[in-house]
C-alpha cells in the first residue's frame, strides 16, 4: 500500500512538471534566453551541438540589487525587477548569472515567446506557479505592445501580488528610451497609453551604467590575469573607456562598419535603423531594404552602382565582426522548437535583423530626421504585418507627412488592425457615411477591437434605433467589452426609459454585475429620487454586494436615519466593508455629534481600520485632551500608520501650537521618520516662516544625512534672503546626493553671479544625466534677459540632448521676435523628429494674419509642402 501511495505521489509529482511552464534553470543554455555571444562559435560534440563561451563575471554595483531580489525569492517573496541601460551593457547576462543559485532550489524559467512575446506572455502568465523565473528579455516587446502591454502589466502584477502563487521573480530589461516612454505621465487631456506599465515598474527598475568603474576595471583585470583570454583581449582596448560589455559584444567594430562601410551598405543599415526607430520589425524583409535603401545614396553614388550592389551589400553586412555579431543578420535556419518570427512580409523572401547595438545607435544618431520617400514607397509596398503599418503611419503623423500617414493608415487597415480600422469607422461615422463605418466596425470588431461594437451601438442609439443599438451593446456584452451594458443602461435612464434601464441593470446582477445597479443608483440619487436610489441600492446589496451597504446607509443618515444607518453601516462592516464606518464618524463629527462619532470611529479602529485613530487623535485634540490625541496617534503608528504622528502634528501646527507639533514631529523622526521633521518644515516653509523651516530643514539633515529635498529647500530659503554662497553650497550639497533639481538652482545662481561659463557647465552636467530642464530653465533666462543669441544656443543644445520642447519653444520665440522664416525652419526641424506642435501653432498663427499656409495639406517626405489631395477610404 505505502508503494503504491508512493508511486502515486511520484505521478502527481510528474504531472504537475509536466504541465508546468519552462524548464529547470539548469536545462537552459544563456543563447538561447538572449545573452550576446563573446566569442565565435565553435562545435563542441560529434551531434554538431555548438556554443559560444562567456567571458568570465565581474560583478558591479547593480548585481547586489539583483542579488537581494534573488534571496527574497528564495525566502519566499515575489519580486520583479527591470534592468535599464543601452545596447550591449550586460543586463541580460547580470539576470543570467543572478538567477543561478535558484537552479539549486529546483526553480524554473519560463520565456514566453510563441507566437509572439506579448501573445505568449499575456496567454500563460494566470499558469505561472511558485518557484518560477519569468524572463521578460527585451521587455518592450510585452509592455509596450500597442494591443496588449497594458494587460501584460496587468497580468504580472496579478501574479507577483497573488500569495497562492508565491514567490516568482519577474526579470526584464529595457533601453533607456523605452523606459522614459512607459514612465512618463501624459499631458492634461492626452491619452494615458502606458499607465499600467507605468505602475508595475514604479520602484521596480534598475539602472546598468555603460561603463565599468575603477573596482571593476580592476576585477577584470585580475580574472584576465588568471587566464581568461577573453577579458584579457577585451581589456587591451578597454580599459581606458571602461565599455567592457560593448566591445565584448563588438560594439565599436559594428559601429566602424558602418561609419566606413560602403554607400550602399551604408544605405541599407540606415533604412533598417529607420525601421526599428519607426516600430517596424525587428525582422525586416530583404525586399523592403532594397528599394528603401535607395533613398539613402547619394545621387552620384545612385549612377554607378552595379546590377549586383544589393547583393555585394548584404554579404558585406553579414560577416560577423570578431567572430560575433554582423551588421545587418540574415535569419538563419531556426532550430527545432524555436518558433518563427514575426515578418513583417510573409511572402517577401529573405528576413534581416539589424544588430543591437547600431539598432539603438539610430535611435540617438538618426533621431531628429525623417526617412527620405523612398523608404516610405518601400513600406507601402513591401509590409503586410498590420501593426508595423500602423507604427508607420503613426511616425508618418508626428512628422505631419499626412498624405503618407493616410495611405500606411488604409493599408493597415487592409492587414486587419484594430486599432486603425476603430479610426478609420470613427471618420467614417463623423463624415455621415453610416454604412461605410458600420461595415468598417463590423471589421474591427471581428479584427479584436474591444469596443468597435460598443461604438457602433452608439451610433446606432444617436440615429434613434434603441432595438438595433440594444442588441449591439448586447453582442459588445456577450464578448466581454467593459462597459457596455452600462453606456446602455445610463443612455435609457436619460431618456426617462428608467423601466428600460433597471431590466437591464438586474439583467447584469444576475450574471453577477452588479456595477449597473450602483450605478443608477447614484443618478437617480443625483436627480433627487431618493426612494428609487435606495430600492437599487438594496438590490445590488441584496445581490452580494457590501459597498451598496455604505450607500444606503450614508442615504439614511442624509435623511435622519440615523438608527438604520448604523445597522446598515455595521452590516456592511460584517461584509468587510470597514470604511463605512469611518465615513460616519465624519458625518458625525461634522453635524456636532462627537460621542456619535467617536463610537464608530472605535468600532472601525477595531475593525482594523488605523486611520479611523486619526479621526480620534484629531477630535481628542480638539476638545483640548492631548495626552488621548497623542495616545490615539501612536496607536495608529504602532498598527502600521506610520504618518499618524506626522498628521497629529500638522493639526496642532494648524491651530498655533507649534511647540506642541515640533514635539510629535521630533518623536516621529527619532523613531526613524525623518519625513516628519521635513513634512512640518515644509509647512512653516509655505506659511513664509523660513526661519523656522531652516530650522527644520537643518534638523533633518543633521539627523538623516544629505536629505536632498531638505538641502534644496534649505538652497531657496538662502537664496531668497540675499545669502546666494550659502545658497549655492547647499544646492551643491543637493545635487551631490542625487537631486537633480538643485542643479537648476545652481545654475540659475551662476547666470546671476555673472558666470554663464559655469551655469552652461551645470546644465550640461545635468544633460549628461538625461535631465535637459537645466538648459532649458538657462535658455528662458537668457531670452527673458533680452540675451537672443545665448538663449537660442542653449535652446538648440537642449534640442541636440533629446529635449522634445527645445525645438518647439525655439519655433514659437523666433516668430514672437518677428523671425518668421527663422521660426518655420525651426518649426520644420521640429516635425522632422515627431514634434508638428510648433508647426501647427504657426499655421494658426498665418492663417489669423489672413497669410497662406504652406503646409495646408501636409509635408512630403524632403519637407516641402505637399500639394493638394484629397483622402479617400478606399
Amino acid at each position: 500500500m505505502q508503494q503504491l501511495r508512493r508511486a502515486a505521489v511520484e505521478e502527481g509529482k510528474y504531472s504537475q512538471r509536466a504541465n508546468a511552464l519552462g524548464r529547470p534553470i539548469s536545462l537552459w543554455n544563456p543563447y538561447d534566453l538572449e545573452v550576446h555571444p563573446a566569442d565565435a562559435l565553435r562545435d563542441v560534440s560529434r551531434s554538431g551541438h555548438v556554443e559560444a563561451l562567456l567571458p568570465a563575471y565581474v560583478l558591479r554595483d547593480h548585481d547586489q540589487v539583483l542579488s537581494a531580489a534573488v534571496t527574497d525569492a528564495l525566502q519566499g517573496r515575489s519580486r520583479l525587477l527591470v534592468l535599464v541601460g543601452s545596447s550591449s551593457t550586460g543586463k541580460t547576462r547580470a539576470c543570467w548569472e543572478a538567477v543561478q543559485p535558484l537552479a539549486d532550489h529546483g526553480w524554473r524559467l519560463w520565456h514566453p515567446f510563441d507566437p509572439t512575446r506579448a501573445d505568449a506572455a499575456l496567454e500563460d502568465l494566470h499558469r505561472v506557479r511558485p518557484q518560477t523565473v519569468v524572463w521578460l528579455n527585451e521587455a518592450q516587446h510585452y509592455l509596450g505592445d500597442a494591443t496588449l502591454g497594458e494587460r501584460v502589466a496587468s497580468a504580472a502584477h496579478a501574479l507577483l501580488t497573488d500569495p497562492g502563487r508565491m514567490p516568482v521573480l519577474i526579470l526584464g530589461t529595457l533601453w533607456p528610451d523605452y523606459a522614459r516612454q512607459y514612465m512618463a505621465l501624459p499631458s492634461p487631456g492626452q491619452p494615458d497609453p502606458h499607465s499600467r506599465v507605468r505602475e508595475l515598474l514604479a520602484g521596480r527598475t534598475l539602472s546598468v551604467p555603460a561603463s565599468f568603474d575603477t573596482a571593476a576595471l580592476r576585477a577584470a583585470a585580475v580574472l584576465a590575469h588568471n587566464g581568461d583570454r577573453l577579458l584579457a583581449d577585451v581589456l587591451t582596448r578597454a580599459s581606458t573607456h571602461g565599455q567592457v560589455t560593448q566591445d565584448l559584444a563588438g560594439a565599436p567594430e559594428l559601429l566602424r562598419r558602418y561609419q566606413h562601410g560602403t554607400p550602399a551598405a551604408r544605405a541599407l543599415l540606415e533604412a533598417a535603423m529607420d525601421a526599428r526607430r519607426l516600430g517596424v520589425g525587428p525582422y525586416l524583409s530583404q525586399a523592403f531594404l532594397i528599394d528603401a535603401a535607395a533613398g539613402y545614396l547619394p545621387e552620384p553614388d545612385c549612377d554607378y552602382l552595379p546590377d549586383d550592389w544589393a547583393e555585394a551589400a548584404f554579404t558585406e553586412l553579414s560577416r560577423p565582426v570578431h567572430g560575433k555579431q554582423a551588421p545587418l543578420r540574415r535569419l538563419a535556419n531556426r532550430p527545432p522548437g524555436t518558433p518563427a518570427p514575426v515578418a513583417s512580409s510573409p511572402a517577401a523572401g529573405l528576413l534581416f535583423r539589424l544588430a543591437d547595438y547600431l539598432e539603438q545607435h539610430g535611435h540617438t544618431a538618426r533621431r531628429r530626421l525623417c526617412p527620405p520617400g523612398p523608404f516610405w514607397y518601400a513600406a507601402h509596398t513591401h509590409l503586410t504585418h498590420a501593426e508595423d503599418l500602423r507604427n508607420l503611419a503613426t511616425a508618418a503623423q508626428d512628422r505631419y507627412r499626412l498624405q503618407w500617414a493616410h495611405h500606411l493608415r488604409l493599408r493597415a487597415a487592409d492587414a486587419g488592425d484594430p486599432f486603425t480600422l476603430t479610426a478609420l469607422a470613427g471618420a467614417r461615422e463623423k463624415a455621415g457615411d453610416s454604412d461605410g463605418a458600420e461595415a468598417m466596425y463590423r471589421r474591427a470588431a471581428d479584427a479584436g477591437a474591444a469596443d468597435a461594437l460598443r461604438l457602433l451601438a452608439s451610433m446606432r442609439h444617436k440615429a434613434g434605433d434603441r432595438e438595433s443599438a440594444k442588441a449591439l451593446y448586447l453582442e459588445a456584452a456577450h464578448i466581454g467589452v467593459g462597459g457596455a451594458l452600462l453606456s446602455l443602461a445610463q443612455a435609457w435612464e436619460r431618456e426617462g426609459d428608467q423601466e428600460g434601464a433597471e431590466a437591464l441593470a438586474r439583467e447584469a446582477a444576475d450574471a453577477g454585475d452588479t456595477l449597473l445597479l450602483k450605478v443608477l443608483a447614484k443618478m437617480r440619487d443625483r436627480a433627487g429620487d431618493r426612494e428609487g436610489s435606495e430600492t437599487l441600492y438594496r438590490e445590488a446589496a441584496d445581490a452580494g454586494d457590501p459597498y451598496s451597504l455604505r450607500a444606503l446607509a450614508l442615504l439614511r443618515d442624509r435623511a435622519g436615519d440615523r438608527e438604520g444607518a448604523e445597522a446598515l453601516a455595521r452590516q456592511a462592516a460584517d461584509a468587510g466593508d470597514t470604511r463605512v464606518l469611518r465615513v460616519l464618524a465624519r458625518l458625525r463629527e461634522q453635524v456636532g455629534d462627537p460621542q456619535g462619532a467617536e463610537t464608530f470611529a472605535r468600532e472601525a479602529a477595531d475593525a482594523g481600520d488605523t486611520r479611523a485613530l486619526n479621526i480620534l487623535a484629531r477630535m481628542r485634540e480638539r476638545v483640548g485632551d492631548q495626552r488621548g490625541a497623542e495616545a490615539m496617534a501612536r496607536e495608529a503608528a504602532a498598527a502600521g500608520d506610520a504618518p499618524a504622528l506626522l498628521f497629529l502634528a500638522r493639526v496642532r501646527e494648524q491651530t498655533g501650537n507649534r511647540e506642541g507639533a515640533e514635539s510629535l514631529a521630533r518623536e516621529a523622526a527619532n523613531e526613524g521618520d525623518f519625513l516628519a521633521l521635513l513634512g512640518l518644515a515644509l509647512m512653516r516653509d509655505a506659511a513664509g516662516d523660513w526661519e523656522g523651516a531652516e530650522t527644520l530643514y537643518m534638523e533633518t539633515v543633521a539627523g538623516f544625512g544629505a536629505v536632498s529635498s531638505a538641502l534644496l529647500a534649505l538652497g531657496r530659503i538662502r537664496e531668497q534672503v540675499g545669502d546666494p554662497e550659502a545658497a549655492e553650497a547647499l544646492y551643491r550639497r543637493a545635487a551631490e546626493a542625487g537631486d537633480t533639481d538643485a542643479l537648476i538652482g545652481l545654475a540659475v545662481l551662476r547666470e546671476r553671479a555673472g558666470d554663464p561659463e559655469g551655469a552652461e557647465a551645470l546644465a550640461r552636467q545635468a544633460a549628461d544625466a538625461d535631465d535637459t530642464r537645466v538648459l532649458l530653465a538657462l535658455a528662458r533666462i537668457r531670452q527673458q534677459g533680452g540675451n537672443w543669441e545665448a538663449a537660442e544656443a542653449v535652446y538648440r543644445e537642449a534640442a541636440e540632448a533629446d529635449d522634445k520642447d527645445a525645438l518647439t519653444d525655439l519655433a514659437l520665440l523666433s516668430a514672437q521676435a518677428g523671425d518668421q522664416q527663422g521660426a518655420e525652419t525651426l518649426a520644420l526641424q521640429a516635425a522632422d523628429a515627431g514634434d508638428t506642435r510648433a508647426l501647427v501653432d504657426l499655421g494658426y498663427m498665418l492663417q489669423h494674419a489672413g497669410a497662406e499656409v504652406p503646409w495646408l495639406h501636409g509635408l512630403d517626405a524632403d519637407g516641402s509642402p505637399t500639394a493638394p489631395w484629397t483622402s479617400t477610404f478606399e
